[in-house]
């Protein structure tokens, strides 16, 4: 698998998951990405131009998506519309890029024999209870729960699972499937829980979090995600669906504390926002698939290590996220959040 095609490669995980092939093995990316307000061509800064080539264009559209895979050896799959007050927003984008933009993919790489990787996400298995509801059974996600996805968004992402697996039973394309936890690190958008807290802090301003705060979250670094969707692409079980997880459940208010520790701030100094219409409860990812089968471990086992290496990033990188801060602040006060 020398020539990968990375959709949605100019994106927080997928930008990670390029440099990850840059450094680690001697493969030549093509990134397909649409470029919009969530993806940055800086996010690919540094990479070598005779290893890593930006093509700007729309997974939905066959006459750009077609060529690119027909000069590849595999297909790794994270474009999407992610977010999920934007889906709840507008849920339209969602359906075509997820949905659609899947459909062509899949059709193309059926075509053209193509070993193709779909990255999803644990939202489509719905919610679990919080801990203190289970007492001493905390029950996970694992591969064979079913699907109950909550948000347009995680609906989006549920169909294109179950197309894949359709492409993969009905025409014998070969491919994986991956669903993962909530990923933070370098080079994601302000909007999202992680990095919004960080910049809120960095400005001065008091972290902000919905609701009572008790959501849980399986937060996992995304080196360690990329690093997995590569040891499920070169070792993976063609149909085959792998949990990625690293063991990372915090509440949010936890992560907010941990953040507001960094800072030397009081733990307390947090403002309380309205909760988000259908906010799942706790999301926890059972692993042990990847890590049995494949021999996968992650990296960073330390949530706080992890989170102060992701808070130095933002904190040197000032200059990139700075621009989309203020946008990205009023569209959330404009809904009380």
């Amino acid at each position: 698998m020398r020539r990968i095609l990375v959709t949605g490669g100019a994106g927080f995980i997928g930008s990670n998951f390029v440099h990850h092939l840059v450094a680690n093995t001697d493969a030549y990316v093509t990134v397909l990405d649409k470029l919009t307000y969530a993806s940055s061509e800086a996010s690919l800064a540094g990479l070598p131009d005779d290893r890593v080539k930006l093509v700007v264009g729309d997974i939905a559209d066959a006459a750009v998506v077609e060529p690119l895979v027909a000069e590849s050896d595999a297909v790794v799959h994270y474009a999407a519309e992610s977010h999920n007050d934007n889906s709840l927003s507008d849920p339209a984008p969602f359906v075509q890029t997820n949905i659609v933009g899947t459909f062509v993919l899949l059709e193309a790489v059926r075509k053209h024999d193509v070993r193709f990787h779909h990255v999803s996400t644990d939202e489509v298995y719905g919610d679990l209870p919080l801990l203190d509801e289970v007492g001493s059974d905390p029950k996970r996600f694992t591969e064979d729960t079913p699907y109950q996805p909550s948000s347009p968004y995680s609906a989006s992402k549920a169909g294109s699972d179950h197309l894949v697996r359709a492409w993969v039973r009905s025409f014998g394309v070969r491919a994986t499937i991956s669903n993962c936890s909530n990923n933070y690190g370098p080079w994601q958008h302000v909007e999202k829980f992680i990095p919004r807290q960080i910049t809120e802090v960095i400005e001065g301003r008091r972290p902000r979090v919905y609701g009572d705060g008790l959501n849980v979250r399986d937060w996992i670094h995304t080196d360690d995600h990329s690093s997995a969707v590569w040891t499920i692409l070169e070792k993976g079980r063609i149909g085959q669906t792998y949990l990625i997880g690293a063991d990372g459940e915090k509440s949010n208010v936890e992560v907010v504390r941990a953040i507001l520790r960094h800072f030397g701030r009081p733990e307390d100094d947090i403002e309380w926002v309205t909760d988000r219409a259908g906010h799942d409860r706790r999301y926890a990812i059972e692993s042990g698939k990847l890590r049995n089968e494949l021999g996968w471990e992650p990296k960073y086992q330390d949530f706080d290590k992890g989170l102060a290496a992701t808070i130095a990033w933002y904190q040197e990188n000032e200059a990139w996220w700075s621009p989309l801060k203020h946008e990205t602040e009023a569209k959330y006060a404009a809904k009380g959040q």
